[in-house]
C-alpha cells in the first residue's frame, strides 16, 4: 500500500523498517529464551511456576524496552548523518517516531506469545496475530490513502496504523491470559509470586543470547540498507520489496522452528534425547519443503512481484534481479531457523553469538560490500552476500547441535563419566 501511494514512501520505508526490524528482532530474541524454560516447566507439569516466569517475563521485556528505546532515539537524532537521500528524510523521520512509540507494546506481546508457545497453546496467539494484521490492513487502507472522512496520512498513516495494532494485540492477550480458563492456574502463579532475581537472572542469561545472534543476522540486513541507500531512492525501493517478500519466507520458515523449539523443548524436560533428534531432522525436512515452494513461487512471479508494490518499472526490474540471490539464500535461511530453534529448545544458546558474529560480520557484509561496491555489481551484488552468510551460519548451528546431542547422549549412557 506504501508503495502505492509513492515510490518516495516505499524508499523511506525501506530504510526505517530495516533499522526497526533491528530491534524488534533483537527483542523477539530476547523474549525466545522464555519458551524453553517455560516447556520445561510445562512438561513436569509445574504450572503455577510457569506462570511466575511469565510475570518475570514482562518485568525483563519492558526492561530490554526502554533500552531499545534509547537506543533508537539515539539513532533517530543520527538519521540525517548515514548517507540517505535528503528528500526522503521528511518521510522517515514522523514514520520512524511512530514505530519508535509502538516497541514497548511489541515486547510485551512478545512475552505471552512465547509463554503460550511453551505451554503448547500456539493457536491462541496465531489467532490475536491475525486480529492484529486484519487491523493493520484496514488502517494502513483508511490512513494511507485518507478512505472514509481520514486524512491522507501517507507513510505516516502506515506508522500509526502499526502503532494500533500493536497496542490491540498486547491487550487482547493480557484479557485472554487473567480471564480464559485455561489459564487459570498460570493467573495464580502470576498474582501469588514476586519479581525474582533468580527468575531475571535466568530469562536475561537464556535471552540475550539468542538476542544477539538474531540481532547479528538483521543487523547484517539492516547495514546492507545503509549501503543500498549510497546507491539511491531506486535500490532502496527494490531493497524494500524483496526484504517484504523475504520476510514472509523467514517468518514461515520461523514459526515451523518455533514449534521445533516448543516440542525439544518439552522433551529436554523429559531426557528424551532420542526424540529430541527426531524431531529437529522432522522440522528440518518441512522447512525445507516450504523453501522449494517458496522459491518456486519467487522464481515464477519474478516479474511481477515488483509491480504488485510500484508502478515504477526501474524498481520492478531491480526486483526480479534479487530473485536469484534470494533462491540461493533459501537452503541455508532455513537449517539456520532450523537449529538455531533447536538449540534454543535445549538451551544450549551461547555459542551461538560467535558463530552469527562469523557469519554475518566476518563473512555476510564484507562479502556485500566487495560484491556490491568493488566489483560494481550494484544491488544484486549486495544481495549476494546472503547466501554465504546465512548458509555459513546454518551449518555451524547444526554442528553445534549435533555435538551437543553427542555429548548429552555419551553422559546418559556412561553416566560415571
Amino acid at each position: 500500500m506504501v508503495g502505492r501511494h509513492g515510490t518516495g514512501d516505499l524508499a523511506a520505508a525501506s530504510f526505517v523498517n530495516n533499522m526497526f526490524n533491528l530491534a524488534i528482532i533483537f527483542a523477539t530474541g530476547f523474549s525466545y529464551g522464555l519458551t524453553p524454560i517455560v516447556g520445561k516447566l510445562f512438561a513436569k507439569g509445574k504450572l503455577r511456576d510457569a506462570g511466575e516466569m511469565f510475570k518475570n517475563a514482562l518485568l525483563a521485556n519492558g526492561i530490554i524496552a526502554l533500552m531499545l528505546v534509547a537506543v533508537m532515539w539515539i539513532l533517530y537524532l543520527n538519521i540525517g548523518n548515514l548517507g540517505q537521500p535528503t528528500e526522503l528524510l521528511g518521510l522517515m523521520r514522523p514514520y520512524y517516531i511512530t514505530l519508535l512509540l509502538s516497541i514497548p507494546f511489541t515486547l510485551l506481546f512478545n512475552a505471552f506469545k512465547q509463554f503460550a508457545d511453551g505451554i503448547t497453546d500456539t493457536k491462541t496467539s496465531m489467532w490475536i496475530l491475525l486480529a492484529g494484521n486484519i487491523l493493520n490492513i484496514i488502517g494502513n487502507y483508511l490512513l494511507i490513502f485518507g478512505k472514509c472522512g481520514m486524512p491522507e496520512l501517507g507513510l505516516l498513516g502506515a506508522g500509526i496504523s502499526t502503532l494500533l495494532s500493536r497496542m490491540a494485540t498486547l491487550a487482547i492477550s493480557l484479557i485472554i491470559f487473567f480471564n480464559r480458563k485455561r489459564y487459570s492456574t498460570y493467573a495464580t502463579g502470576f498474582w501469588g509470586a514476586g519479581i525474582s532475581m533468580t527468575r531475571q537472572r535466568e530469562l536475561f542469561i537464556l535471552g540475550l543470547p539468542i538476542a544477539a545472534q538474531m540481532g547479528m543476522e538483521t543487523a547484517s540486513f539492516s547495514l546492507t540498507t545503509i549501503m543500498v541507500g549510497w546507491i539511491g531512492a531506486t535500490a532502496l525501493a527494490a531493497h524494500q520489496i524483496m526484504c517484504t517478500v523475504g520476510q514472509l519466507g523467514f517468518m514461515i520458515y520461523y514459526g515451523m522452528a518455533a514449534a521445533v523449539a516448543v516440542k525439544v523443548s518439552n522433551y529436554n524436560g523429559t531426557g528424551e534425547i532420542q526424540q529430541i533428534k527426531k524431531v529437529s531432522a522432522a522440522g528440518f525436512h518441512l522447512i525445507l519443503l516450504l523453501a522449494a515452494m517458496t522459491s518456486a513461487a519467487i522464481f515464477i512471479l519474478r516479474n511481477e512481484i515488483g509491480a504488485i508494490f510500484t508502478d515504477d518499472a526501474a524498481v520492478s526490474l531491480l526486483v526480479a534481479q534479487l530473485t536469484i540471490p534470494f533462491i540461493l539464500y533459501q537452503i541455508g535461511d532455513g537449517m539456520q531457523c532450523t537449529y538455531a530453534n533447536a538449540l534454543r529448545g535445549i538451551t544450549d544458546v551461547r555459542p551461538m553469538m560467535l558463530y552469527a558474529f562469523i557469519a554475518y560480520f566476518v563473512i555476510s557484509l564484507p562479502a556485500g560490500y566487495l560484491f556490491g561496491f568493488v566489483l560494481n555489481l550494484g544491488l544484486p551484488g549486495v544481495w549476494m552476500s546472503f547466501p554465504f552468510g546465512l548458509t555459513s551460519a546454518g551449518i555451524m548451528f547444526y554442528l553445534r547441535f549435533r555435538h551437543t546431542l553427542k555429548k548429552r547422549d555419551n553422559n546418559t549412557n556412561n553416566p560415571a563419566q
